[in-house]
């Protein structure tokens, strides 16, 4: 048999969320990872939901976007958008508001660290969207992603003016596919927390590290390394 989400646990996540469910086998289904599943009869895993709140995602991002950035030609709005919605910031996001803690998985997975895996947390905060929008319906979720993503103060910079976004447009336009980040170390104690980012191409070609005091900070921070690091090498040809 399955264990319900302590009451503790969905107040915490619905109040990262701003958002309390109305039906909470939703949520307790968002943030069940398949490995756990498959050990636990009449346990659903979050995939359904998954495939559900990547579209509801991508949908409400788009609309931000759009409304947020008048002068956006589609290019930039299309390059906005992946800066917000691809797996990296999506990872980090879950990490922020507690993901990795009351995620349910398998037991084998768990042994193997998989509560830190980008792919897994990224899948749950998307089924997690999911839930809320069969929950509440599109406004719903359309104002958790406001509040989760930051969206429009972003979005009123220039995409050109990010420097995740200035660094994947010049590694797209020379032919690489967009550079990957992952969380080197977190120190220091909760109230006053450091993050060191590595940014990396797919192929394992490390760009550079950045320092900040939350995973964005620090992806930005390392983004803009690995900027000044292509300057220089464009500069001694």
């Amino acid at each position: 048999m399955s264990k319900s989400l302590s009451s503790r646990d969905r107040l915490a996540v619905e109040e990262s969320l701003g958002y309390a469910f109305k039906r909470q086998k939703l949520l307790e289904e968002a943030l069940t990872h398949s490995s756990y599943a498959n050990e636990v009869d009449a346990a659903p895993s979050n995939e359904r939901l998954e495939y559900l709140g990547d579209a509801v995602l991508e949908l409400c991002v788009s609309e931000i976007l759009f409304k947020e950035n008048p002068d956006y030609s589609e290019g930039e709005l299309t390059l906005a958008r992946t800066s917000v919605v691809s797996e990296p910031p999506l990872a980090s996001i879950a990490l922020e508001i507690g993901i990795p803690r009351v995620l349910r998985i398998g037991k084998g997975l768990n042994r193997q660290d998989g509560r830190s895996n980008p792919s897994i947390l990224a899948d749950a905060l998307e089924a997690t969207l999911g839930a809320v929008f069969l929950d509440g319906g599109y406004e719903a979720a359309l104002k958790v992603v406001r509040g989760l993503m930051t969206v429009p103060g972003e979005c009123k910079q220039d995409a050109r003016l990010n420097p995740k976004s200035r660094l994947q447009e010049r590694v797209q336009a020379e032919g690489e596919i967009p550079p990957v980040y992952r969380t080197v170390s977190k120190t220091g104690p909760d109230h006053a927390t450091s993050y060191e980012v590595e940014v990396s191409l797919p192929g394992g070609k490390i760009l550079a590290r950045g320092k900040g005091p939350s995973i964005k900070a620090a992806e930005f921070a390392a983004a803009e390394s690995a900027l000044a690091a292509l300057d220089d090498i464009e500069a001694a040809r």
